[in-house]
């Protein structure tokens, strides 16, 4: 997975963490979470806000 990839990604970390309210995440830590997923392959410098807000929409629709 890549940055790009928010759709996945956002699934992914729903899998992960079934009960955590995405609403609750701190983007430092959803960062070092993506990097941390298995089948994550990209830059951790290649990240920003936008991308990170993404990934935490698509988590949010998976959660609720």
């Amino acid at each position: 997975m890549k940055w790009a990839d928010s759709r996945d990604i956002g699934e992914a970390l729903y899998d992960k963490f079934p009960d955590l309210d995405p609403k609750t995440v701190r983007f430092t830590d959803l960062h070092q979470w993506v990097c941390e997923l298995d089948g994550f392959d990209d830059d951790p410098q290649k990240s920003n806000e936008k991308i990170l807000e993404a990934i935490l929409l698509v988590w949010l629709d998976e959660f609720e």
